[in-house]
């Protein structure tokens, strides 16, 4: 078991402080009147935030390329150097940010993005990590540990988000590169869901481990283009969701070894109208079936679970980016059941790639736009 340490709370008034919320634009709500700050604005297709330690503000990663910081008082910085080169392709580019569980010593910052075959034709998911400058300004002895392989992308459904466990294991959630069956090989990392020691390292006890033909990095596999993921604070348990096709959008809860069915398992059609070719219908024998679906689909993308004093009005509810929907869709849970859904900010005309809680109990989200922005969302108190 790897220790894990926690990172420090951060007071709200150190955090972008509440006093903006005199400012902040208002919204109408089941659970009351939201208010909307814009914390910055001049992003590049921004795609994923990570809260840094301390008041110390945030990391936000930008697609084409760029990791940069936001200040506690709303200020973006020049782009942090030592980022790798990204394969800026379709959907392809810098994704994913998280800092180490272990930050306050050994100040590491891991990216997923999408990197270029030899030919530059291709491209896959990798992951790697860096330590990050005492002044924040450059990412040092930056190091892959992960590439997705084979690399079969032309430009779509790398996914990836990562997450780190109570235990301190490394989850990263992978697109199937827009080729269907791969989600089903386990000899190859599309569609998967893998597990890894922080340095790369593949832990013994992985489910797929010396077996002939299997990766074992593999730790799920039968998805989609999975753009969103978190921990259940509650539970301990990973979530992700997952773009389908047509309709078919998906929130699994994520097993030890299980199979997510994609392509032979699906509520989405393909985008000419006709079934998914490999589909054997949407339900089928051996396959985990997703916890929550969207029939039609609005194109999710970050996931939160709320997990803070601050609001009471969304204890235990998960708020989830939507990309086409352009919403922000709370779901309340109990019994571990969707028994509500709202959908929110639609006024924005935004689309909503990320969506984290922030350690003031804020939600900031990220809008996914040439001039995309970062937003504080509450209730007025």
């Amino acid at each position: 078991m790897i220790r894990k340490t926690l990172i420090a709370a951060v007071c709200a008034s150190a955090f972008f402080g509440a006093s903006w919320q005199a400012s902040a634009a208002t919204y109408k709500s089941e659970e009351g009147t939201l208010t909307v700050d814009e914390v910055v604005g001049g992003l590049q297709h921004p795609w994923a935030v990570a809260f840094l330690p301390e008041g110390k503000g945030m990391l936000v990663t930008e697609r084409p390329g760029s990791l940069r910081v936001v200040s506690p008082d709303g200020k973006l910085s020049a782009p942090i150097s030592g980022v790798p080169q990204v394969w800026v392709q379709g959907q392809g580019g810098l994704l994913d940010v998280e800092l180490s569980p272990d930050f306050a010593k050994d100040r590491m910052v891991y990216l997923t993005y999408a990197e270029a075959a030899p030919d530059g034709k291709t491209g896959g998911t990798a992951a790697g990590r860096g330590r990050l400058s005492q002044d924040m300004t450059r990412l040092e002895g930056f190091t892959r540990i992960f590439q997705q392989q084979p690399k079969l992308s032309v430009g779509n459904h790398f996914g990836s988000r990562i997450v780190f466990d109570r235990d301190g294991y490394l989850f990263i959630a992978l697109g199937e590169n827009n080729n269907r069956p791969t989600a089903q090989d386990l000899d190859k990392l599309q569609g998967k869901i893998v597990r890894l020691y922080p340095d790369g390292s593949i832990p013994d006890d992985n489910p797929f481990v010396g077996q002939k033909n299997v990766r074992p990095e593999i730790w799920s596999y039968g998805h989609r283009n999975q753009q969103g993921a978190a921990l259940n604070p509650w539970t301990g348990t990973l979530w992700t969701n997952e773009h389908g096709p047509m309709g078919g959008d998906e929130i699994n809860i994520i097993e030890r070894g299980a199979n997510y069915g994609w392509p032979i398992s699906t509520f989405g059609i393909d985008y000419n109208g006709q079934p998914i070719p490999e589909s054997k219908g949407k339900i089928v024998e051996g396959v985990t079936h997703p916890f929550h679906v969207w029939e039609k689909s609005p194109a999710i993308s970050g996931m939160a679970f709320y997990d803070a004093d601050t609001f009471q009005q969304w204890d235990h509810n998960v708020f989830v980016g939507a990309l086409a929907a352009q919403v922000l869709i709370r779901l309340e849970l109990k019994d571990d059941k969707v028994v509500h859904e709202e959908r929110l900010l639609g006024e924005l005309k935004s689309r909503i790639r990320d969506v984290r809680q922030g350690p003031d109990g804020y939600l900031y989200l990220l809008t996914d736009e040439e001039h995309g922005k970062l937003l504080k969302v509450g209730l007025a108190q």
